[in-house]
């Protein structure tokens, strides 16, 4: 009933772009609050985007103007086009999805029902 699964994680080098796809069913597409996530070894996670209930996107700050987020209707696709990519942005990036409101900070946060099981971004300085 509750799926997510991401795609698209590879490694590159620094300056380079990689576009991510996360395939949400239906119910949670149609149902939950949904966004992205990262986290790398040792560190704790990072919320990066939110779509809002307005329509609006929200970026952390540590993405802004270099990652798009992107949400395919007709197929129930969250894209995440990242450019300009740093050895820093090297994670597992993660989709997310929440009932009700959600914001950047609740990726961080953990309490969320729904996630995939992660694409593997590695960036090489």
């Amino acid at each position: 009933q509750g799926q997510m699964t991401e795609s698209g994680g590879d490694s590159v080098q620094a300056g380079g772009s990689l576009r991510l796809s996360c395939e949400v069913s239906g119910y949670i597409y149609d149902n939950f609050c949904m966004g992205w996530f990262r986290q790398a070894p040792g560190k704790e996670r990072e919320g990066l985007v939110a779509f809002l209930r307005d329509g609006g996107v929200e970026y952390s700050d540590s993405v802004k103007g270099r990652f798009t987020a992107d949400k395919n209707n007709a197929n129930n696709i969250l894209d995440l086009q990242m450019n300009s990519l740093k050895p820093e942005d090297t994670a597992m990036y993660y989709c997310a999805a929440v009932g009700g409101y959600c914001s950047v900070a609740t990726w961080a946060s953990g309490r969320f029902p729904y996630r995939g099981q992660g694409t593997q971004v590695t960036v090489s300085s």
